[in-house]
């Protein structure tokens, strides 16, 4: 195999592996380090002071190990099924989950229903769960004056949450019937710590609500 070829298998390998830092999706992930690991093997094995054994063998391990995990994921994939509801949730606000990860999160949640001008937080009290807007009008209320609105798929407590503690910095009014998930703290804390892909991506999404709650009010509730 002439020098060229190896150097576009080498950097290809590499390249791989960057690209699969980048992906949300752990199937995708997993895919992608596959395929860097076995152009790794290739590169290796051709390399003109090869072949480097220690190198192949180990990345032979990785690729085996992500080849498990994959068809692992694919079986553990196969046969979820999702209401209507929860299939909406999981094409718009949780699509960077894989479909067992979602369904994990949904089996520890509670869906409920807010009448119009009930209170999901208030502040200065402390929350003991963490919301989500599935349907439905809030209004985020800081000393009897408004100063933003909420509506569907944004989240109320999530800077709580991810302080571990702390009350509520405004309160949150509905304007209408408003449906929601709710997760009691201490269960999801319990689910991520055990999930820590899920733990990425839940802080992902928390991340990008208080970016867009601070670009609206300049703080969270």
């Amino acid at each position: 195999m002439t020098l060229n070829y190896l150097h576009i298998i080498g950097n290809l390998s590499f390249g791989l592996t960057a690209l699969s830092f980048l992906m949300r999706d752990i199937l995708l992930l997993r895919i992608f380090a596959t395929l860097s690991c076995l152009l790794g093997v290739a590169y290796n094995y051709f390399i003109p002071v090869g072949p480097l054994w220690l190198v192949i063998f180990w990345l032979s391990i990785f690729a085996l190990i992500n080849l498990v995990r994959i068809f692992m994921l694919i079986f553990e994939n196969r046969g979820i099924k999702f209401s209507e509801e929860e299939q909406e949730l999981y094409d718009t606000v949780f699509k960077n989950f894989a479909p067992i990860e979602f369904m994990k999160l949904i089996r520890v949640a509670e869906w409920r229903v807010s009448t119009e001008g009930e209170y999901l937080a208030v502040k200065d009290e402390a929350l003991d769960s963490l919301k989500l807007i599935y349907n439905g009008d809030a209004v985020v209320e800081r000393d009897s004056r408004e100063i933003a609105r909420l509506y569907d798929g944004r989240f109320v407590g999530e800077l709580s949450y991810l302080k571990g503690k702390g009350n509520a910095t405004a309160s949150v009014r509905t304007l209408r019937t408003t449906r929601y998930l709710s997760w009691q703290k201490e269960d999801l804390r319990k689910l991520l710590k055990r999930n820590p892909t899920m733990d990425v991506a839940m802080n992902t999404l928390f991340q990008n609500d208080i970016i867009n709650k601070l670009a609206h009010t300049g703080d969270d509730v």
